[in-house]
């Protein structure tokens, strides 16, 4: 079983979404069959997520017409931010999972799993409201989230920023298709699809080439930074290789002052073979004995650890150049992609446009066959005509 999934911008009508009033479109004798995950006060949701950033940023200001006397309030009449979002997700449509038949109930279980996992999953995205709607034609979810960003360099350390939100989950847009807003939503299409394939249901990918161009954007991205990561590990283990080095050559150059061993003098004691020693000499020599068990060890141990940290390199070399083949691969699988899209872009506008001259075309041909029957006494009727009755 095969359905398609639909991901839209809702219109965050919070009134609407928890039937405080009815649409025209809306059947109040299924009502009940909605369901309520969450309705919180945005305002509440404000204060929770704002208030002490807010009273941050207000302490810092020395004039009093900069400070925020309300952040609810100066987000709603901001002109570059929204106080809050609403995505709206379908399954199918009312042909093929219409309410009262028995994908409809699957979809429902499956959106009803989506919405459990959101927040976990969107962690810059706070959700205040969402509902479930079984009093349309197909179920489908609403819901509303204030996204937020923390240790903001400007203005107040935490604020509203959908784009900035979505871009510390990973989300940065690089081209018209693939915004910060595509990029999430396709994930989270991939998200329910997986939900979906649980519940037997297949996504059917209807498939705009701008969807697939996202996901590989997406995935190219995703390649990207693993690279930058590894290429800092790896830049991490050298330094660390080299401090290893420069302290294992320290330890080398440290020798043992033979001058001094050579200066001691032993005497023979009598009667045994044993020599006896200065108490100076014994300690030097003790110092010496000492000094190089020391260095010896460390020797040991500094080489044990510039062999550990060279492999660890040699590994992280070899992952990395593993990814930069993939990412290699999906830039220009990226560009292909790119390519064949425009061209059909181009057929696609060239069939239309030869589409609107012929239709033109028959425009003309019929407005003179009309003209042509009128004059012969025949009146045209959409597809019929009749002779008219002259007398």
């Amino acid at each position: 079983m095969k359905r398609t999934i639909s991901a839209m911008v809702g219109k965050g009508s919070l009134n609407h979404n928890s039937r405080e009033f009815y649409a025209p479109n809306v059947d109040p004798s299924r009502s009940h069959l909605n369901v309520e995950f969450c309705k919180e006060d945005i305002r509440t949701v404000y204060h929770e997520l704002f208030d002490a950033a807010q009273q941050r940023y207000n302490a810092r200001q020395t004039r009093s017409d900069r400070r925020i006397a309300d952040y609810y309030t100066k987000i709603s009449s901001s002109k570059q931010e929204k106080p809050f979002h609403e995505i709206v997700l379908q399954i199918g449509n009312k042909d093929d999972t219409g309410i009262g038949s028995e994908t409809a109930d699957l979809a429902r279980q499956c959106l009803e799993m989506y919405v459990h996992g959101f927040q976990a999953r969107n962690h810059t995205l706070r959700m205040f409201s969402a509902h479930l709607h079984m009093d349309e034609a197909t179920p489908h979810v609403h819901i509303d989230f204030v996204p937020y960003i923390t240790g903001s360099k400007r203005g107040m350390d935490t604020r509203v920023s959908l784009k900035q939100a979505l871009a510390q989950m990973g989300f940065v847009g690089g081209t018209r298709s693939a915004t910060e807003w595509n990029l999430w939503v396709q994930r989270e299409k991939q998200v329910l699809a997986d939900i979906m394939r649980e519940h037997g249901i297949e996504w059917e990918q209807l498939g705009t080439h701008e969807e697939h161009l996202s996901v590989l954007e997406y995935k190219k991205q995703e390649r990207s930074k693993e690279v930058k990561e590894l290429d800092s590990a790896i830049a991490q283990k050298r330094t660390e290789v080299e401090k290893i080095e420069d302290t294992l050559q320290a330890v080398q150059k440290q020798v043992v002052d033979l001058d001094k061993i050579e200066a001691v003098s032993a005497k023979k004691a009598l009667l045994s073979d044993r020599v006896t020693l200065p108490r100076s000499d014994f300690e030097s020599l003790f110092h010496a004995a000492k000094q190089y068990v020391v260095y010896r060890r460390q020797d040991e141990q500094l080489q044990k650890l510039l062999d550990a940290a060279q492999e660890k390199i040699r590994q992280l070399e070899s992952v990395l150049n593993s990814l930069k083949e993939k990412v290699n691969d999906l830039t220009n699988r990226l560009a292909e992609q790119t390519s064949h899209h425009r061209q059909s872009l181009m057929l696609e506008r060239a069939r239309r446009m030869q589409m609107e001259k012929e239709n033109t075309r028959l425009k003309r041909e019929k407005a003179g066959m009309v003209a042509l029957l009128r004059k012969h006494g025949i009146v045209w009727k959409e597809n019929l005509f009749t002779e008219r009755n002259e007398r």
